[in-house]
């Protein structure tokens, strides 16, 4: 059994802070190098490590974590031969054509409407080595479309409250001013924040109870069912993946700074590694149209006078989603919602639902983790085939504390999540859900059927079609014009480096 380096590793990827109701997410340029670079110095220490505090009283109230783009690791200091041994799509970044077309950022998803992270405009294909020799590469911002060099993750809660936002916000936001008196003589420029918050129950603005299907690393010290225990090199540098082999980790083939304080390559290379107990981090901005999701599922479940049927409603929701809005899944219930808050997640679908006839094929729930019922693969196979592409997902809520539902459809401003994903192989993982089980409309048997959350079209081609199936007898039923409800408003990719990668860094 693998033995996680959990002092070594920040906290987040593993812990998700669930019991952290607010949270808040600054993003930041580097302005002088050498004073980062001191601050970085001693900030290490304050980083929030992945070791299990079985004390809560020891816990602390405050979390700190911290991820760089590839632009900022050049700004830093590291030099173009060893950033250049970076995986292609964190080089390139999110915006590159090629990008946007495989995670389907088009129309008003489209890099240049984002708010944020869109700093090249619609870029080509190129690498961007970053910019090692700049000192001083801060850019003043006209808008939010900038180059962004870190993000500083800050999350408080308040120990004598239960589930009590406000005050975990008063904790949260107290420490970050203590944070940002430091960032002008620490060489850093805050550019803007984002505010993060999980609603009561858990769930997001649809109305359904999220976070509940996420994979246990192996060696984490968390247990759970074995179908979800999943190799640690898929989430981290270091470890041997679901392929029986080590994830390509960036490494150190040009010395530079305190190589002492590296591990040497576990691949045998001979050379330091950069990436040991690391990851890669996506993080986008995804604004929930709930009002169109509701309005659309009313609509198509109204009785024949025209009237609304709520129960049919919330069932259509379900079957669209795979679980109830309790988060109990259809596959096991699929009649009714049990109405208990649940975190049930030990089932398979070829056990229990192999047609389909509970959780539709095309459902978001089983697109994007099909468990043990992958195409036509067997049960076996199919769990190998699903471990090879799972993330460890990790999502606040923006906007008004608002609870979806057919009756409630109109939240006060724009809401959404920041969505954020651990991942060891950017492309295997977070694209290829978003690309071949997201986009792709032909999937088991269907043949029109995109992700109706993530893989709908705004503006679908000339005769194109995008339905949901659901699969019943003697025939099936099939959901026409699926609407678009998610707005992609801004995202980036980070390296999420180790504690021993942060002292590092310093030193560069």
């Amino acid at each position: 059994m693998t033995k996680l380096e959990l002092e070594d590793i920040q906290g987040y990827i593993i812990r998700g802070y669930a019991h952290m109701m607010y949270s808040r997410f600054v993003y930041l340029q580097i302005t002088d190098r050498t004073a980062a670079k001191k601050w970085l110095s001693k900030s290490w220490v304050d980083m929030t490590t992945a070791v299990h505090i079985h004390d809560k009283a020891k816990i602390s109230d405050t979390h700190l974590n911290i991820a760089f783009t590839h632009k900022g690791l050049g700004v830093l200091g590291l030099n173009d031969e060893n950033l250049n041994g970076f995986s292609r799509e964190f080089r390139q970044g999110m915006v590159s054509r090629h990008r946007s077309r495989l995670l389907g950022d088009a129309d008003s998803s489209a890099p240049k409407h984002w708010n944020w992270g869109n700093y090249s405009g619609d870029s080509d294909d190129s690498d961007d080595s970053g910019d090692s020799d700049d000192t001083n590469d801060f850019i003043e911002p006209k808008d939010r479309n900038y180059p962004i060099h870190l993000c500083l993750m800050i999350f408080g809660n308040d120990k004598e409250s239960v589930d009590d936002i406000e005050k975990d916000k008063i904790v949260c936001l107290n420490y970050y001013e203590e944070l940002k008196a430091q960032f002008a003589e620490s060489g850093l420029k805050e550019l803007f924040s984002i505010d993060g918050q999980t609603q009561p129950d858990n769930k997001e603005h649809f109305g359904f109870r999220d976070g509940i299907s996420q994979p246990i690393i192996e060696g984490s010290g968390r247990v759970g069912p074995q179908d979800d225990v999943v190799k640690a090199g898929e989430f981290l540098f270091g470890y041997e993946n679901e392929f029986g082999v080590y994830p390509d980790t960036p490494l150190i083939v040009k010395d530079q700074g305190n190589m002492n304080l590296l591990a040497p390559d576990a691949g045998g290379s001979g050379l330091k590694d950069l990436g040991r107990n690391g990851s890669f981090l996506v993080m986008r901005q995804l604004e929930q149209d709930v009002h169109k999701f509701w309005t659309f599922i009313n609509e198509k479940t109204k009785n024949p006078d025209g009237s609304p049927n709520e129960e049919e409603s919330l069932k259509l929701g379900a079957k669209i989603m795979g679980r109830w809005q309790s988060g109990a899944p259809i596959t096991l219930f699929p009649d009714k919602d049990p109405g208990v808050i649940s975190d049930i997640n030990d089932f398979g679908y070829s056990k229990f639902d192999p047609d389909g006839l509970k959780c539709p094929f095309g459902s978001h729930l089983r697109r994007s983790n099909p468990r043990d019922s992958v195409d036509d693969h067997g049960i076996k196979e199919s769990y190998k085939l699903s471990k090879q592409h799972r993330i460890i997902r990790r999502a606040r809520l923006y906007g008004q504390i608002f609870e979806g539902s057919p009756t409630n459809t109109t939240p006060e401003g724009e809401v959404g999540l920041l969505f954020a994903c651990f991942n060891a192989d950017i492309s295997r993982q977070f694209e290829f859900l978003q690309y071949t089980w997201g986009k792709l409309p032909k999937v088991k048997e269907l043949y029109n059927d995109p992700d109706p959350i993530i893989g709908v079209k705004e503006k679908p081609d000339e005769g194109e079609e995008q339905n949901f199936t659901i699969q019943d007898l003697p025939v099936n039923r099939t959901i026409h014009d699926l609407p678009r409800v998610i707005t992609v408003k801004g995202g980036a990719y980070f390296f999420f480096p180790s504690i021993s990668t942060l002292r590092y860094l310093a030193t560069v």
